[in-house]
């Protein structure tokens, strides 16, 4: 996996803003260094209104074992200004990092507000884990993986690169990339309370689900393989609660890999279908193996390529997201307009994409002097509650901490309105659903697909509410002393 990522070294707070266009501006909101981390990872919205990330390396602890380099933080992003680091990986020391180390898939946070990531690891059986961290700080490893270990095999999994997922019953979904009786990876549950259980375990149909799942809308988990499968260049496929795995896709069938290889993590867009992008393939000549593509798949297995990369549009595309306006955005680690001797192929990109196809770039990396303004998009875009886009980049910044730099956090506005978020996205009735926002204070309404709800405010950026008797799928609507705040997507009503 990591020849997917640019090879960048391990930054005060240093804000630049950009006009990127007249209907868009772009902050640096943060410049990492080598005290509070290197190459941070997605982002997450909590319901305190702040963002919560992971750096990949950098931090305090565990440079002797990897040749310099930090073992990776936990750090929380004030949007009012100002970064604080909530932890260290491998404060043990290096060869004995029970607590993890490489928090490479970032965070989610779970239904009791505790937040909860994996590592990577630097080594098997040396920091492979699944941890969950308060809000203020406090860590707990809830699972080490390769408990289990036979001969070289890690029956259990080993290392963890993709994010995870929690269900209303609370349990947490996701994958290995290695490990699993024939070490082509897993899939797991994980209780809250720690006890993993493999779902699956990978070998002929697919090899290194390096991503996380998605939860669809019909019950199945959604996913991907970055290798293996019918042409050895990665697959998607479905999985049923009971286990049974069905291969939907298999990558490279159309000559030249025009249909794309390597794929990343799927979303589920409103429309039902899935939309993903692969590292690789794709029509261009321009880039080594190819620059890339954007799909859309149906659940039944049909897919479309929507857009073949050309590195001056962009290359090596992170996951999309679905925006509150109905398009997809995201970020390419690689392409663009604009060139460095730090970055591999050009410095990134930032994009827009319609569900038809239609691509246009928002904004070129190492548009400033010296990547002041980041290098290499690390992950994809997260949309905030406030309607602007944040991001991370791998390397750039204002840091001489790194070689290339140590990384930026930054925002991107494109003139969306603000919206309301529901976390979960589904539930039975008398469920009790957090609902995340901005300026909720003085809150009148809650309503599910127009049936009205009980709810307190708990804060200008959290609603607690209750899943009303009465109420179907659709959209969670807030109404507030400034206007109707909509759900960016719809609440589904579990039976």
């Amino acid at each position: 996996m990591s020849r997917l990522r640019l090879a960048f070294a391990l930054l005060p707070l240093f804000v630049t803003t950009v006009i990127a266009s007249p209907a868009q501006t772009f902050t640096t909101i943060y410049n990492f260094n080598d005290i509070h981390g290197s190459g941070p990872e997605a982002l997450v919205e909590a319901t305190n209104g702040d963002l919560y990330g992971t750096t990949r390396i950098g931090g305090a602890y565990c440079k002797g074992r990897r040749n310099g380099f930090g073992c990776g933080t936990i750090f929380r992003i004030i949007l009012a200004g100002g970064l604080t680091t909530l932890y260290n990986f491998c404060p043990q020391g290096p060869g004995d990092c029970t607590d993890g180390a490489d928090p490479y898939a970032g965070l989610i946070q779970g239904a009791n507000g505790d937040l909860y990531g994996t590592t990577n690891g630097v080594g098997y059986g040396d920091g492979t884990t699944v941890f969950k961290i308060t809000p203020g700080g406090a860590l707990t490893t809830l699972y080490s993986f390769c408990s289990d270990l036979v001969g070289e095999y890690c029956l259990d999994g080993a290392f963890s690169t993709g994010g995870l997922i929690q269900d209303i019953d609370g349990n947490f979904y996701g994958t290995t990339p290695a490990g699993g009786t024939t070490n082509d990876g897993t899939i797991f549950e994980l209780t809250p309370g720690g006890t993993l259980t493999t779902l699956y375990d990978f070998g002929t149909d697919g090899v290194g689900p390096y991503a996380g799942l998605v939860a669809a809308t019909d019950g199945n988990f959604y996913g991907t393989t970055t290798y293996g499968g019918a042409t050895g260049n990665g697959t998607i496929f479905k999985l049923s609660p009971s286990g049974t795995l069905t291969t939907l896709y298999n990558f490279c069938q159309q000559s030249g890999c025009t249909d794309g290889g390597e794929p990343t993590s799927l979303i589920q867009a409103v429309d039902g279908d899935f939309y993903g992008t692969t590292v690789y393939g794709g029509d261009s000549t321009s880039c080594p193996n190819r620059c890339g593509t954007i799909f859309r798949i149906t659940p039944s297995g049909t897919l479309t390529t929507l857009h073949s990369f050309h590195r001056k549009d962009g290359a090596y595309p992170n996951p999309p997201m679905q925006a509150t306006d109905g398009d997809f955005y995201g970020t390419t680690s690689s392409g663009g307009a604009n060139n460095n001797s730090s970055c591999r192929y050009d410095c990134g990109t930032i994009f827009k994409i319609t569900p038809g196809g239609e691509l246009t770039t928002l904004y070129n990396f190492c548009e400033q002097s010296g990547c002041t303004d980041g290098i290499a998009p690390a992950a994809g875009l997260l949309q905030d509650t406030n309607g602007e886009f944040y991001g991370s980049t791998y390397g750039g910044g204002t840091s001489t901490d790194c070689t290339g730099g140590c990384g930026t956090i930054f925002s991107l506005s494109v003139g969306l309105g603000p919206f309301v978020e529901t976390q979960t996205t589904s539930g039975k009735v008398g469920a009790t659903i957090k609902i995340l926002g901005t300026n909720l204070t003085g809150a009148t309404s809650v309503t599910f697909n127009g049936t009205a709800a009980a709810f307190t405010v708990v804060s200008p950026s959290e609603i607690v509410t209750t899943v009303p008797s009465g109420a179907t799928t659709g959209f969670v609507s807030v109404t507030t002393p400034s206007g109707v705040l909509t759900s960016n997507k719809q609440f589904q009503v579990r039976p």
